[in-house]
């Protein structure tokens, strides 16, 4: 092993090392009696989001995989958070690094990967991402990441500090420490499949409960069975659902889907705000709304127990878009009737 790939994985190792885990918060919801929702704040890491793990999981996939060497230009497709997140680590390792993302990604994302040194590269469609990505790879002798690929098969689902190890060890002392469920959002489908894998390797009584924005093709594809599902629609809540079916996306390992309606995404951000003090971004909003769903469901039953869910990223980058009036009027429509209903829990 050469001398530049043993200081790149001393390199992330540290950094692993230096970042301690992330807070898992229990939130207080008078209207959703017998059941614990839990929230775990992935916006703590050095990077502001849950990409954070993919990236270093990436990273050190791709320089043990032979990928990535001295000098290698990294080039990834990406709407926001994970490109932030992959332009620090190639910051940290000296690599030049390219993002490329549609032209309507969130400008404080867009702001982050620069200020780390990163380039953007934009298109048109969020379906132009993957072929455009990889002709600067090709073109410029270097490493296309593919998340969308990799994300299920870089991290390594049987523990060694993965978000499902993290969530389980947090919980040990709580009333109900093994979730009837943990929701998550797919973006990849990488921390979706890490969920999955890990619930049926310690043969854990959780259900793996995926829930899916607008516009995405996730959740049909789980229902009809059919991989090659494609759609032309743009989507609204950033770093989630995708316009065809990405390799990282394992049905197998997914109990449920639920379809979420952006409005009630962008409803229940604000509404947490409320009861926690924390902006947090959209695909938080589809998370929590989709908990509360599945709680409502096992307070009409009679039921008692935990759900876990997660604050992917944090509002402060969504200020201009999904904390702003007039935007949220004319790109995601009325939320009012779900702010009502969210009220309503108190």
């Amino acid at each position: 092993m050469n001398h530049w790939i043993r200081t790149a994985l001393r390199t992330l190792s540290s950094d692993q090392l230096r970042t301690s885990d992330t807070h898992l918060y229990r939130l207080d919801i008078p209207g959703i009696k017998g059941v614990d929702i839990y929230l775990k704040d992935e916006s703590t890491h050095p990077t502001g989001s849950l990409k954070h793990r993919l990236a270093r999981s990436l990273f050190l996939h791709a320089i043990c995989s032979g990928k990535i060497r001295e000098g290698t230009p990294v080039v990834e497709a990406s709407s926001g958070s994970t490109a932030v997140s992959e332009a620090y680590f190639a910051r940290l390792l000296q690599l030049p690094f390219t993002a490329v993302m549609p032209r309507h990604t969130t400008r404080s994302k867009i702001a982050q990967v620069e200020r780390l040194g990163g380039r953007c590269h934009f298109v048109s469609h969020a379906g132009e991402v993957y072929a455009e990505a990889e002709r600067l790879a090709r073109e410029s002798g270097g490493h296309y990441m593919d998340q969308f690929t990799y994300a299920e098969r870089a991290t390594d689902w049987r523990g060694n500090n993965n978000i499902a190890e993290s969530i389980f060890r947090q919980m040990a002392e709580e009333p109900h420490p093994v979730p009837r469920a943990i929701v998550m959002s797919a973006g990849t489908g990488g921390t979706s499949a890490t969920l999955g894998r890990y619930i049926r390797y310690l043969g854990l009584d959780s259900r793996l409960v995926v829930v899916d924005p607008e516009h995405s093709v996730f959740y049909d594809s789980y229902r009809t069975g059919n991989p090659a599902l494609t759609s032309q629609a743009g989507g609204r809540i950033e770093g989630i659902g995708r316009p065809r079916v990405e390799a990282s996306f394992l049905p197998e390992v997914i109990d449920e889907m639920i379809k979420v309606p952006d409005a009630a995404s962008i409803a229940t951000i604000h509404w947490l705000e409320q009861i926690l003090g924390r902006k947090a971004g959209g695909s938080t909003g589809t998370n929590l709304w989709g908990a509360l769903q599945l709680a409502r469901r096992m307070q009409e039953a009679g039921e008692q127990g935990s759900i876990v869910t997660l604050m992917c990223d944090g509002g402060e980058r969504y200020l201009d878009t999904y904390y702003h009036p007039d935007w949220v009027a004319e790109h995601i429509g009325d939320i009012a009737p779900y702010r009502q209903q969210l009220a309503e829990l108190g």
